[in-house]
């Protein structure tokens, strides 16, 4: 099995390496590359409608556009009363995808527009494949589907033109060791990236107008795309991990931080890429991370996840561990440097 798992990787590899070599450069136009801004005061830091605010939640009817065969879950397109069009997806990883955006989206990361959307219904006149268990009956009625916005204005780059974790503008940065957190805060093992193209990779750039005056600038952002790991246990094999589990996103919270080495914050998490992902995050930069996440209220938290699909007790008990890995940061850092403790 371990022999099996080496050739398949180093399949996956060469396969990927000749995916971008032959894709060739980035059609990138945008002088200014972002991966963070500033999320503004905590209390504005909206978590129900997330980074598209309340006017972007989608308004039926939905018209059916095409159906995805590409993907783990069932997808299709539609568009909307206003005539944006929108991915539907279904699925294990529904609420995951939509809370962790807003999470990232109020933590000051660039996050794509995402909506859970309880019920409705999409007019389709076409035979249905995968989606045909989603969208149900003569009237096509839908439950429980996170819809994405497909904005044209935004030149999106994907796999190929993707980037990865050890390969960026934003290397040894406060704000990429903040999007690392941001992953490990919320337990997300499925971090593939550039590298893992020929089996998907997780990260984009979004390039697109921005408002600066006197005139708009074209910005590069860049972000994860696949929040769909989420949320439950992490872990390195298809054993040991998991999504959208409140029971082991609890008994994993207390080896969030497992101490500080050499001025540098210890994690106990595990992923596609843990090494990329849990070390060599300096004290310093899990200080300036906590100083952003660490006014987030746990009724903000709650608000978020109820929006994104969660009952009751979910939301609670998953805000509640949030909050205690967030606290777990803080205090990581009091005791390496006492000095700089919030108090």
């Amino acid at each position: 099995m371990f022999a099996a798992t080496l050739v398949w990787r180093g399949i996956w590899r060469i396969t990927g390496l000749y995916r971008i070599r032959r894709a060739g450069r980035r059609p990138l136009r945008a002088t200014r590359h972002r991966l963070w801004r500033d999320p503004g005061p905590v209390e504005d830091r909206d978590l129900v409608y997330g980074p598209g605010g309340r006017t972007s939640v989608p308004a039926p009817p939905f018209v059916f556009l095409e159906e995805h065969t590409i993907g783990s879950q069932p997808c299709v397109s539609v568009r909307d009363a206003h005539g944006r069009r929108w991915r539907v997806k279904w699925g294990a990883e529904v609420f995951s995808e939509c809370f962790a955006v807003r999470f990232a989206h109020a933590c000051g990361y660039f996050a794509e527009i995402t909506h859970f959307v309880k019920s409705g219904t999409i007019e389709y006149h076409t035979p249905l494949g995968r989606a045909g268990d989603s969208i149900t009956g003569d009237d096509g009625k839908f439950f429980d589907a996170r819809f994405e916005l497909d904005d044209p204005r935004v030149n999106m780059l994907f796999e190929e033109h993707s980037w990865s974790w050890d390969d960026n503008p934003f290397l040894n940065t406060r704000e990429l060791s903040g999007l690392k957190i941001v992953v490990m805060l919320l337990s997300n093992w499925d971090t593939k990236d550039r590298r893992d193209v020929a089996r998907g990779s997780n990260t984009a750039i979004f390039e697109q107008h921005v408002l600066h005056f006197p005139r708009p600038k074209l910005e590069a952002h860049y972000l994860i795309t696949d929040w769909g790991g989420a949320m439950g246990k992490w872990g390195s094999t298809i054993v040991t991990r998991g999504r959208w589990d409140p029971d082991g996103f609890e008994a994993q919270t207390p080896q969030f931080v497992t101490g500080v080495e050499n001025g540098v914050v210890c994690f106990g998490y595990k992923g596609q890429r843990t090494a990329d992902i849990a070390a060599g995050i300096p004290v310093a930069h899990a200080r300036w991370f906590f100083d952003i996440a660490g006014d987030l209220k746990a009724r903000q938290l709650v608000d978020g996840l109820k929006a994104s699909g969660a009952t009751d007790d979910e939301a609670v008990r998953f805000a509640r561990a949030l909050v205690a890995r967030i606290g777990q940061l803080d205090v990581s850092v009091s005791r390496a440097h006492p000095s700089t403790s919030s108090g």
